[in-house]
């Protein structure tokens, strides 16, 4: 699929400079891989950018389930990345390059959710990018995980490994900073081929192509497109059902507050032991005029978070914190409550997926001379 000449002409004027500039996106190849792409979050915002995702691997069944309903034409791996080999892999896809290789990894070994466990042994999987990017060869390569991944021995090991054929650069970002209606503060890691000779900037944002829009999205743009919608309407548009002391909780709770503000006779004795912890959203109900806070793979639990409903008094729906996580609203989810809230919550945010293919593409643009005589 070829990109907009409009946005690829970055503000040129005359048709020659217009159409000079389109052909040098095009020798880019809008091609892509996505490992560990769960349900489909960083596909759909490739996809969106004009990329053709020619292979996906994710082990977890029930994303699985999810992905091929958005993405039936991409050749899904439903297995353990262990056992995909790179070089059948490269193979079966014609042994050409690809234009992107992206990434995101299991992150609950480096989150500060949780134990944070850096001997999880999830963690190592970290390590088969290098693998991969070795027999795809990819132009450009993106991770996207938890800012605690950045000081890792294994992704440094990996940034090592790629520095001999990649200019490579970490970000510190808030999706919020990109068009995504939520705060969710992510390392990237951007790798582009040396053939670009592409000095990469402090901020990544810079790289944006002329005219993205980085206006700041609140909660309520998301989660209006929803306000007409039933349940009977649409199956992922359900919340959790509260006991009457949890309901007593949710009502209590007013805009922005989080379990501090809930009446004595509200509280848990284990919130009392909680002072000075990072735990005060609880109990909280979302400010509808700014982003949504993360969303988590707990993220319609009003226990967990500040995941409460603007309005109603009520957690918020999956297909909210679908939206929220910039999802269509006629996205495709498959499985039990508790797996798609665990779907959307480790998902790559559609809009952020997109800015990043938007990126490499911008890269590939003002690169195009060094791009072409290294194909």
């Amino acid at each position: 699929t070829s990109p907009r000449a409009a946005s690829a002409s970055r503000g040129a004027s005359g048709y020659s400079r217009a159409r000079a500039i389109s052909m040098r996106v095009v020798s880019l190849p809008l091609t892509a891989v996505d490992l560990f792409a769960g349900a489909g979050g960083t596909t759909q915002g490739l996809r969106d950018a004009g990329f053709r995702v020619l292979a996906a691997i994710e082990k977890d069944e029930e994303a699985a389930k999810t992905y091929r309903a958005n993405h039936d034409e991409v050749d899904l791996y439903n297995r353990d990345i262990q056992r995909v080999q790179a070089p059948a892999l490269a193979k079966r896809l014609g042994g050409e390059r690809i234009g992107l290789l992206t990434a995101c990894p299991p992150c609950q070994g480096f989150s500060t959710l949780g134990l944070g466990d850096t001997a999880d042994k999830r963690n190592d999987l970290v390590m088969t990018i290098s693998r991969f990017a070795e027999h795809l060869r990819p132009w450009a390569i993106v991770l996207e995980n938890v800012p605690g991944l950045a000081s890792d021995h294994r992704l440094l090991a990996v940034l090592a490994r790629l520095n001999d054929d990649y200019t490579v650069r970490q970000y510190l970002i808030d999706a919020a900073d990109f068009g995504v209606p939520q705060h969710r503060k992510r390392v990237i890691v951007l790798a582009v081929d040396r053939a670009f000779d592409a000095e990469l900037p402090a901020n990544l944002s810079e790289l944006l192509p002329d005219g993205f829009d980085t206006t700041k999205r609140t909660a309520w743009s998301a989660l209006a497109a929803a306000a007409e919608v039933t349940e009977e309407q649409d199956a992922v548009h359900r919340a959790r059902r509260s006991s009457d002391i949890v309901r007593r909780r949710i009502q209590a709770a007013p805009i922005g507050g989080g379990r501090a503000d809930l009446p004595p006779e509200l509280r848990l004795a284990c919130h009392e032991r909680l002072e000075g912890t990072n735990a005060t959203s609880i109990y909280g109900r979302m400010d509808p005029e700014q982003p949504s806070p993360t969303m988590t793979t707990r993220c319609t639990t009003p226990s967990c978070g500040r995941f409460i409903h603007p309005y109603e008094n009520r957690g918020i729906t999956l297909r909210e914190a679908a939206l929220l996580q910039s999802f269509p609203i006629t996205y495709s989810f498959k499985g039990s409550h508790q797996s798609i809230e665990r779907q959307i919550g480790n998902a790559v945010p559609v809009r952020l997926s997109y800015a990043l293919a938007e990126i490499v593409k911008a890269l590939a643009a003002q690169h195009a001379d060094a791009l072409e005589l290294a194909a």
